[in-house]
């Protein structure tokens, strides 16, 4: 694949007339074949429908857990259209767009990729450095490619991505890159203390032809800061607001007239990439202090919470949007700086949040989880669910974990001093550059440079300095210290130098390599001495707005530690030779670029748990710890001696045994090999005990009370006894019913469960069944009496010994409301109780206790608990 530097591309598709793209529609069908081959994969409408989309009030947001880019309409907060993007899972995504086009860098690989929105074609993609360094810009048809390390910044045809003409070229580590409104891009040179504006070339007709000789063009110039301070750009309406931060001054250019506002800043501040309207708010995260730039007039107010991992707040619509990414929260302020509004995100606004301003709708996105915000220019606020399942081939939204607390306020003292500095002797002049002193709990503003009767402020990230006007022969020293918000540190004094004519040449070139333990080797030729011996070598590294040194060498080569350098951060590098006598040369030609990286940082939060329906497992899901430089290739899941190899942040092992407790270990894995391991223990499903509390009985059933230890599954019990129907319930108390009075059971409890069964028994006896002998006089004259006392004939209450009638047999009467001990029933003759019990009529017979065991006839015996004869067993 072509990288950007060589001027190829890959994927053009076809050609287009005229500077201004214009596409056409094209059938569903036609677009999902063009995706297939690109190996995108579209999810929602079709191509009508997307070049009608494209011009509302939407905006694509990243999902980096999904891979996934999704199409959201600002008006309904719906996903009308999602796009995955191979092989981008959990990958840090640059997103720039117009109506028309949408451009994406891969901040792990480096790829760009361009996707026309009118067709959602991929027409090209090419390669970048990866890590972070490069950035892309877009503005209408115009697309920018800037790699602020070497500092050339390339103009791209957004359909082909093949170079237009020659880039513009600026020393090494600038920073901005952003279109102001006015379609000009903006670019800072800390090392000079200069702004620049770049308009674009008109696109050739054809994507990919040559460009008739058209470039970019650097169109304007100002002196905005001394030099070596550190800057930071936000581009405007028209114009851009350049912060100083060594200095702590706001300049504005709009309309090529410039207004410097001096700003009370105690800690390092920031600003948005792009400033809507005329006020521009300068953020302060480590102390939570906004400062709004509005004309003459500087207004403050506070954010509320702790932490400073607040976001650069960002103006829109006469008011300010603060996002805390420590809490998921951002706070709404207005004009003067009253909170008006909190949008808390919970669960579903957690890790970095995105903040832009698109079509009059302000997108809040949350790439590392499900959920966004769009906010109207009525600052109503709408839930977006990104996985939305209405959109063609959703699935649920993946939970995002809460965000972490803040970490503890740490103490705040000012600076250390300085390390490691030195000077080395020009041609009347000398150059300064000493290592960072320690921080002590705010970050250093800015460095100051003293000597030869000069102050110079120096920014906290470039650390070195070239002063002039020195004589040659005179010896001079110089002392550095470093300010923060507590104030001014020690000084620390350089070794003496005497600037002299006789300087040493610099390296002829000087080549720059990482390597997997964490370190750069940067090697180069020995430089000529011009007469003397070289002494030493300085090395500085440049990044992205920043030049710092980072070592010096007395050979022809520097291996920079681990750790030393920021992982998955662009570096270059400039070598100075110093002479014996001291005296240094200019910097060598810039290195190539490299992205420093080492094996991945341990998982955290990994967390493991009982699988509750599956014998001999467990889950385990954690979330990605540091890359460290280079993305995570996968994961290695180790546990009872063996491993197991997945690409997503869980995993389920099984074949663990049953009751077994387990520590899983997780590493991740990366270019550089394996990191350091993240632990943590679950027990596999045990089979259950069961353990019987209690136990009670009625004539016809028994009930056993009992607990259950599910042994980490999902538990299901019954009771059962010989003879008789299994009875399932609740693993709490269970009863047997229909069972035979005065009856001893052992009743068995069994709860089962994935891992197996547990079992524990009971012996009980059912009670003893008892009938009240039943027989109410009528209301008529010839039924007053009858139940009141035996009678010869017939009469209510009789008992025999057998189950009829028989006078021979009969063994006596029971009074009315005798409570009779029932043993079994007999089917017999039939007895008709008439209107002396409820015309109760039946042939059964129940033998009860009178005189020993003997009959009577149901009809005459109501048995108690419903009467319900099927209850006692047949004699």
């Amino acid at each position: 694949m072509a990288t950007i530097d060589d001027g190829g591309a890959v994927g053009t598709a076809g050609s287009r007339r005229g500077r201004r793209m214009r596409g056409g529609f094209i059938t569903l069908g036609t677009v999902g074949a063009l995706l297939a081959a690109m190996g995108l994969t579209v999810l929602g409408l079709g191509a009508a429908d997307n070049a009608v989309a494209s011009y509302d009030a939407s905006s694509w947001l990243w999902s980096s857990t999904r891979g996934e880019m999704a199409r959201v309409n600002g008006i309904t907060a719906r996903v009308d259209t999602r796009v995955e993007v191979p092989n981008t899972r959990r990958h840090p995504m640059q997103v720039v767009q117009t109506d028309r086009q949408l451009i994406l860098r891969d901040l792990h690989t480096g790829q760009v990729s361009s996707l026309n929105l009118a067709t959602l074609q991929i027409t090209a993609t090419t390669r970048t450095t990866p890590g972070l360094g490069v950035s892309v810009a877009l503005h209408e048809d115009a697309a920018f490619v800037v790699d602020a390390v070497q500092g050339v910044v390339r103009q791209l045809d957004p359909r082909s991505l093949a170079p237009v003409g020659e880039p513009v070229r600026y020393p090494p580590g600038i920073t901005g890159g952003t279109f102001d409104g006015e379609g000009r891009l903006w670019i800072a040179v800390p090392s000079e203390g200069t702004v620049s504006a770049v308009t674009a070339a008109d696109l050739p007709a054809t994507p990919g032809a040559a460009g008739e000789g058209l470039s970019p063009k650097r169109v304007a110039t100002y002196e905005v800061a001394e030099r070596n301070h550190e800057l930071v750009l936000s581009t405007l309406d028209e114009g851009v607001a350049v912060l100083d931060r060594t200095r702590g001054d706001l300049v504005t250019l709009r309309g090529g007239t410039t207004a410097r506002h001096p700003l009370e800043l105690t800690g390092v501040a920031t600003l948005p990439a792009r400033t809507s309207g005329s006020r521009v708010p300068v953020t302060i995260p480590e102390q939570r202090r906004v400062l709004v730039v509005d004309g003459p007039q500087v207004r403050e107010f506070t954010v509320p919470g702790r932490g400073d991992r607040l976001s650069p707040v960002v103006a829109w619509a006469d008011r300010f949007y603060a996002a805390d990414e420590g809490a998921g929260t951002v706070y709404s302020f207005d004009v003067g700086g009253q909170l008006v509004d909190t949008i808390k995100g919970g669960r579903g606004l957690s890790g970095p949040l995105e903040l832009e301003v698109r079509e009059n709708h302000l997108f809040i996105n949350a790439p590392d989880s499900a959920r966004a915000r769009v906010v109207n220019d009525r600052h109503e606020v709408r839930d977006v669910d990104k996985y939305a399942s209405d959109v063609l081939g959703a699935e649920p939204p993946e939970e995002a974990p809460p965000p972490p607390p803040p970490p503890p306020k740490p103490k705040v003292a000012k600076p250390g001093p300085p390390r490691d500095v030195t000077a080395a002797a020009g041609d009347a002049q000398a150059r300064v550059s000493w290592r960072p002193a320690a921080a002590n709990g705010a970050q250093i503003v800015r460095y100051v440079v003293e000597g030869a009767g000069q102050r110079h402020e120096v920014g906290a990230n470039q650390r070195s300095v070239e002063i002039t006007g020195l004589t040659n022969g005179e010896t001079y020293r110089f002392t550095v210290h470093a300010v923060n918000a507590k104030g001014a540190g020690p000084s620390r004094n350089s070794n003496p130098v005497t600037p002299t004519a006789e300087v040493p040449d610099p390296p002829a070139s000087v080549t720059a390599q990482e390597r997997p333990d964490g370190t750069v080797l940067v090697t180069w030729p020995a430089a000529d001495g011009q007469g003397n011996a070289i002494a030493r070598y300085t090395v500085t590294a440049t990044s992205a707005g920043a030049n710092a040194p980072v070592g010096e060498a007395t050979k022809t080569e520097l291996v920079v530690p681990a750790g030393e350098l920021e992982y998955g951060t662009q570096y270059a590098f400039t070598v100075i030779a110093v002479s014996e006598a001291g005296a240094g040369s200019t910097a060598s030609p810039v290195s190539n670029t490299v992205v420093p990286f080492a094996a991945p940082g341990a998982p955290t939060g990994l967390d493991a748990a009982t699988v509750p329906d599956r014998p001999g497992t467990v889950t385990v899901r954690w979330a990605p710890g540091p890359a460290n430089g280079r993305p995570v290739s996968k994961y290695l899941v180790e546990v009872g001696g063996r491993s197991t190899e997945v690409t997503e942040p869980q995993a389920t092992l099984d074949g663990l045994g049953d009751g077994q407790h387990v520590t899983v270990a997780v590493k991740a894995v990366n270019e550089a090999g394996e990191g350091p391991a993240a632990t943590a223990s679950a027990r596999t499903v045990a089979p259950p005990r069961v353990t019987v509390t209690g136990s009670s009985a009625t004539a016809t059933s028994v009930t056993v009370s009992f607990t259950v230890d599910a042994g980490g599954g999902q538990a299901t019990c019954a009771v059962s006894t010989p003879g008789e129907p299994t009875v399932s319930g609740a693993c709490t108390r269970l009863s047997m019913p229909n069972l035979t009075p005065d009856t001893a059971y052992t009743v068995t409890v069994t709860a089962a469960n994935a891992a197996g069964e547990g079992t524990a028994t009971r012996r009980q006896s059912t009670e003893a069944m008892y009938g009240i002998a039943t027989c109410v006089n009528g209301d008529k004259p010839d039924q007053l009496t009858y139940c009141d006392q035996d009678r010869d004939g017939r009469n209510g209450n009789e008992v025999f010994s057998v189950p009829r009638q028989d006078n021979d047999r009969q063994v006596g009467w029971a009074r009315p409301g005798t409570r009779l001990k029932a043993h079994c029933k007999r089917q017999g003759e039939e007895v008709y109780a008439y209107v002396y019990n409820d015309n109760k009529r039946s042939t059964w017979w129940v033998q009860v206790e009178y005189s020993g065991k003997n009959y009577i006839p149901w009809a005459w015996l109501n048995l108690e608990d419903g009467d319900r004869i099927n209850s006692l067993p047949t004699c």
